[in-house]
């Protein structure tokens, strides 16, 4: 049990968008140091430009993909947007997919059970990464996060959230919508990842954001540029004391062999080790 877990749990401490329509770009991201690459599609991509895009981005995946650690994602349009619909045609049509897809606006379980179907009947085993980023994909987060076993990760979209929320784009106002993403996320044993910090003048301002979000149970967080991805792996990767005592507990329970334990005066219950593994299988992860 503990090495299925394990082996299902990867660090997304950093990801970076790379554009679809500069296929070039997407080697250079790859080796920027982020966990995650995502090639766009949508936000990035002007509407003249989306057939273009599509065509270059599913072109990256007709070789085999070098295995470096970094995670391949396309991040799609809208399923409720022509360009949507036309950039899932043009996943099942290929015979090499990307890894993984990256829905944005998603606001029903409903979007991500119909397009897992379509994926299931191709035979592609591509993954999903979900961003709620809509008042209606707030209020459904829990259903959403709970609708396919292709999903790995919740993503949180703040600046449409602040504006459908009708709120400031700052943490006080958004920590309600995070913390019920991360609820979400949590329900079902994801990753939850929080939106990129905007200000690329102010590196201190990300850190300190960063270090909110991590104690607030984000699994990392995004990049616009590639000189925040050092110092985001930084925040988001376990330290020496807590690789160290994720060790000591999983080492304690095993041997045990019961529901909890007493560690230094502490009782810690068995619902602590999922995250005690997983700290455990990013460290060697990155370690390797």
């Amino acid at each position: 049990m503990n090495n299925i877990l394990m082996a299902d749990l990867r660090p997304r401490r950093s990801f970076i968008f790379t554009p679809g329509l500069k296929p070039e770009m997407f080697p250079k991201a790859l080796a920027s140091g982020t966990d995650i690459v995502c090639v766009e599609l949508e936000d990035g991509i002007a509407p003249k430009d989306k057939e273009q895009a599509r065509k270059s981005a599913i072109a990256l995946f007709e070789q085999p993909q070098t295995d470096d650690g970094v995670e391949r994602i396309v991040r799609i349009n809208c399923l409720h947007e022509a360009f949507g619909l036309a950039d899932v045609q043009a996943v099942l049509a290929t015979e090499t997919p990307p890894p993984a897809l990256m829905l944005p606006k998603v606001r029903t379980p409903e979007e991500i059970v119909w397009l897992d179907t379509l994926l299931t009947e191709r035979g592609h085993d591509t993954r999903l990464h979900i961003i709620i980023e809509t008042n209606r994909g707030l209020q459904a987060a829990f259903e959403i996060a709970q609708s396919s076993s292709r999903i790995d990760a919740l993503f949180f979209g703040g600046v449409d959230m602040a504006a459908e929320l009708r709120c400031e784009n700052a943490w006080e106002p958004l920590l309600y919508a995070r913390s019920r993403v991360i609820h979400a996320a949590a329900t079902v044993g994801l990753d939850v990842i929080d939106v990129p910090y905007l200000d690329l003048q102010d590196p201190d301002g990300m850190v300190i954001e960063a270090r909110k979000a991590k104690a607030l149970g984000f699994s990392g967080k995004g990049s616009i540029h590639p000189k925040q991805i050092a110092a985001l792996n930084t925040v988001f990767t376990p330290s020496e004391a807590e690789i160290a005592r994720a060790r000591r507990v999983t080492q304690t329970f095993e041997e045990a062999d019961t529901g909890l334990v007493v560690i230094d005066g502490k009782l810690i219950e068995k619902p602590v080790l999922r995250d005690m593994y997983r700290i455990l299988a990013i460290a060697d992860r990155i370690s390797g």
